[in-house]
């Protein structure tokens, strides 16, 4: 992998960008080398089809990558709503002994459970 850094553009926020050109290329050892980091098991007759699936996705990173994004800020959300939130309202609640009615042991004010720690 190639990388090159340019640390003195400024894009429209302020902050110093950090671009990045790659060039990689997949091949069968780079598959085999991630496959064994991940713990895959890949069998030799998808192996190819895995290297022509990662080459595809490099190619469109490298398609992303030309494009001009000067000026455009980076986004936050992908769309214009933001914390889509049900206003906080206080409603009536149930009394203790309402919630211990429907409850198959209690001994108020609390519900009664199997015991499932064993010492």
């Amino acid at each position: 992998m190639v990388a090159s850094f340019n640390l003195l553009t400024k894009p429209s926020g302020g902050f110093r960008a950090l671009e990045y050109i790659c060039i990689m290329q997949v091949d069968h050892s780079l598959v085999n080398h991630l496959a064994h980091l991940s713990r895959l098991n890949v069998a030799p007759e998808k192996m190819d089809k895995l290297v022509q699936d990662m080459q595809d996705l490099v190619g469109f990173v490298e398609q992303l990558n030309a494009l001009d994004t000067t000026g455009t800020s980076p986004l936050m959300y992908m769309g214009d709503a933001q914390n889509v939130l049900r206003v906080d309202e206080v409603n009536g609640s149930i009394t203790n002994q309402e919630a211990l009615s429907n409850a198959p042991e209690a001994a108020a004010p609390y519900f009664k459970v199997p015991k499932v720690i064993r010492k």
